[in-house]
């Protein structure tokens, strides 16, 4: 059968969606008992989130498990298929809107939704693109995003840059976010703990106190008691421009000068 790693290199692996060759075992009486791609996925998915995307193994997952590694061979050829199994899922957390809804109220909902998965889930990121990523829950919050932009009236031609700005937007903010609060986690801080000694770090350097002047002037004209509250600030408004930019465009379009 050869090893994981070569399976994994393999260059005619295209996606675990896709691949619908055959099992390599095929001894029913020697398949593990009490395991299913759903436990195997479900296991990823907490391993991923406790210990990230560096450290996930064949091995560790089997130790989760209290299986053999080779047990696992029953479900899937490589690594890169329990990932792309376990990006899929988390896609599933992201719950369907009301379609009657209003556009605008449907693409907050969708984008706060995204970004919650992400900073939920900061492995995520990294797997996003790497993937054809196209698992039935992953195509649902696609169809999702697609019918939302369709909503708002914009020509066919501009939907896909109207959901580039908007989602692209989520993506690298909820990344962003998902990295600072698990670096906090790690510090065994809270975000403000983590802040706080930071800049206080800064503010005791006059050199670097004095670059850091205009920074903590735009923090504080933002308002906000916590960390958690200023970005919350920032990712409102942003959306609301996007969301701005879009009417701006409909209306352009409908009343073009």
């Amino acid at each position: 059968m050869g090893s994981a790693a070569d399976r994994g290199n393999s260059p005619s692996r295209v996606s675990v969606w896709l691949d619908r060759r055959t099992p390599s075992r095929t001894r029913k009486a020697d398949q593990p008992t009490g395991l299913d791609r759903d436990r195997i996925t479900a296991a990823s998915v907490r391993l991923l989130d406790a210990d990230g995307l560096a450290k996930f193994s064949m091995r560790r997952l089997a130790a989760e498990l209290d299986v053999t590694a080779m047990s696992l061979y029953w479900y899937v050829d490589t690594k890169d298929d329990l990932l792309e199994l376990a990006l899929d899922t988390v896609f599933g957390e992201i719950p369907a809107t009301p379609e009657d809804a209003d556009w605008h109220d449907r693409l907050r909902e969708l984008a706060t939704l995204y970004r919650t998965m992400l900073v939920r889930h900061p492995w995520v990121s990294a797997l996003i693109g790497s993937f054809l990523n196209i698992g039935p829950h992953s195509m649902l919050f696609s169809y999702a995003v697609q019918d939302v932009v369709r909503a708002t009236g914009l020509p066919l031609e501009r939907q896909t840059g109207a959901t580039a700005a908007v989602f692209q937007f989520v993506y690298g903010f909820g990344t962003t976010e998902g990295h600072f609060v698990q670096r906090t986690r790690e510090a065994g801080l809270t975000q403000d703990e983590y802040v706080e000694r930071a800049m206080g770090t800064i503010r005791a350097d006059p050199r670097l106190r004095q670059v850091m002047r205009p920074s903590e002037e735009l923090m504080e004209a933002r308002g906000g008691g916590t960390v958690e509250e200023m970005r919350e600030r920032d990712f409102t408004f942003a959306l609301d421009l996007l969301i701005a930019g879009i009417e701006a465009t409909c209306a352009r379009t409908a009343h073009p000068s």
